[in-house]
């Protein structure tokens, strides 16, 4: 099959990628390689991928309409996984406009030349951040999610109702997915694992928002990615899945894993709840588990394990 892997060259796509690679597939990864964080971490990210004959790189932003449409009309696309996006929670509150140019209108150029060029299976990334502060848990694809509290979490909501009302128009199956806090090898290095890894390696501060009895749901990205690989042979219809790991940890206790794996005491600095972050996300899964038969096989112990070892391989 032959895919287009938008934002394949971030954390989660370039796995993506490399699984589909060795799985016999065609990818064409586009990535617009932006400064959120360096650029360098994603060229390393596909250094792998770039000697394989069947995957190649197009640099190039989601919002270049006359960019896609040459993409789009000059190869042959079976299946788009979307995964292209302006990320943060706390950075959209900042820049609420971007996130929205980027996120919103970034996916309808994607959906519209799917339609046109007769794309008919198309997976979209969403957010466990959809939930905004759902007070029932686990978290059910069933739930309302009419009041997310970020300008990101808004846009990856919107995300889903375009794609519903494409799906619902056109002859385009759609999967949207809502991750559940993706960790692992080449994790961003802003987001808490890694950062917090990173720090208290370097004997320095961490950054801790509350109490530290927040909750997360984490989600190794092996299971991640095939839970990926599962929608994309399940895909028909409109449909949303939670991809979790359906098991929370409290702040303080995943400090104490990196800790203990780091052998290494975090110095921790409070500071007052964020705006835009929740208490809790904890993922039901069971749909996923009902039909796209995802099981997620990573404890957080396992998985924090994995992590800094590699963390440890790459700083060496």
């Amino acid at each position: 099959m032959n895919f287009l892997v938008t934002g394949g060259a971030g954390f989660i796509g370039s796995h993506l990628c490399e699984r589909l690679i060795s799985a016999g597939h065609h990818v064409i990864c586009l990535d617009n390689f932006n400064t959120y964080y360096d650029p360098g971490i994603k060229r390393q990210n596909i250094e792998i991928a770039l000697s394989n004959k069947n995957y190649r790189l197009i640099e190039g932003d989601i919002l270049d309409w006359d960019l896609l449409q040459n993409v789009f009309q000059k190869n042959t696309l079976d299946v788009i996984i979307h995964l292209a996006a302006r990320a943060g929670v706390r950075p959209s509150i900042q820049e609420p406009r971007l996130y929205q140019k980027v996120n919103v209108e970034g996916s309808i150029n994607l959906l519209e030349l799917s339609v046109r060029n007769n794309i008919h299976k198309f997976v979209f990334a969403s957010s466990s951040s959809v939930y905004g502060n759902n007070k029932k848990v686990p978290f059910s694809e069933s739930d309302p999610v009419d009041h997310p509290i970020s300008p990101y979490a808004a846009t990856k909501k919107a995300g889903e109702l375009i794609a519903s009302t494409y799906s619902s128009l056109y002859p385009i199956s759609i999967t949207c997915l809502r991750f559940f806090t993706v960790y692992g090898e080449r994790q961003r290095p802003d987001m808490a694992i890694h950062k917090f890894t990173r720090l208290i390696d370097q004997g320095k501060e961490i950054p801790v928002f509350g109490d530290g009895t927040s909750q997360r749901d984490y989600t190794y990205i092996s299971d991640i990615l095939d839970g990926i690989e599962n929608s994309i042979d399940q895909c028909d219809g409109y449909k949303v899945y939670n991809l979790g790991n359906s098991q929370t940890i409290e702040l303080n206790n995943l400090i104490g894993l990196i800790e203990k794996n780091l052998d290494k005491k975090a110095k921790i600095k409070s500071f007052p709840i964020q705006p835009g972050d929740v208490p809790i996300t904890y993922a039901d899964i069971t749909l996923a588990e009902k039909e796209i038969n995802y099981h997620p096989n990573y404890s957080i112990e396992k998985g924090i394990e994995r992590f800094i070892a590699w963390y440890r391989k790459e700083k060496s």
